[in-house]
Formats: structure tokens, sequence, C-alpha cells
């Protein structure tokens, strides 16, 4: 819960617009219980049996996500990939070389 919290400080410094935190899924009631007493959008993914991915910040983050469709990462598109690493605050090179990459495999694969 401290690195939750850490984020939650992030966030409402105006570090971050969006937050993915991966939990156990025993944290999830403690973490809802903050999200909601601060008023801060959520969307909830659990992932396996055991833990939780749990977006958190702006609406119109939380509302991008949403329309992904897929909770599955893996299952993102290279564009929504590359979205979601910007939303989340990752290098812009970086995540343009990673999509770059990414793009030019799939035409490889593809033929």
């Amino acid at each position: 819960m401290e690195i939750f919290c850490h984020h939650v400080y992030k966030y409402w410094k105006g570090l971050r617009n969006l937050i993915l935190h991966t939990a156990p899924i025993s944290d999830l009631p403690a973490i809802v219980h903050k999200l909601d007493h601060y008023g801060i959008p959520y969307l909830v993914h659990q992932i396996g049996e055991e833990r939780v991915n749990v977006f958190f910040g702006h609406p119109d983050c939380i509302s991008v996500v949403q329309r992904f469709g897929t909770i599955d990462l893996s299952r993102l598109t290279d564009e929504q990939d590359f979205i979601l690493g910007i939303m989340l605050g990752y290098d812009r090179m970086k995540q343009c070389s990673r999509y770059l990459k990414k793009r030019h495999d799939r035409e490889e694969l593809i033929g």
C-alpha cells in the first residue's frame, strides 16, 4: 500500500495524469476506499486469480483506457500500447522507438 499511496501523491501533485498500479486482490478494498474518498476516477481489471491492475487519474484518461475494450494489456494494438505508454508518462522517444519496432516486427511477420 505504500507504493499505492505514493502513486496517489504523484497524481495529486500533478506529476501524472494516469497511474497504473498492480496490487494483490486483497488490497483492492483499501485501494477503492481511498480512491472513492478522494474522488479519483479509476478502473479495475483483474489479472489472474490474485492480482488487479488499477488505473486511476484524470477522467479523460480513464475514458480512453475504457475505450480500448480489453483488459489484457498484451492484447492492445500497437497504437493503443503507444497511447497508454504516453498517458502513463513513459519517455516519449522510447515509446516512439518501441512503437516503430513493434510495427516493423509485425510487418515482417505478415510478409
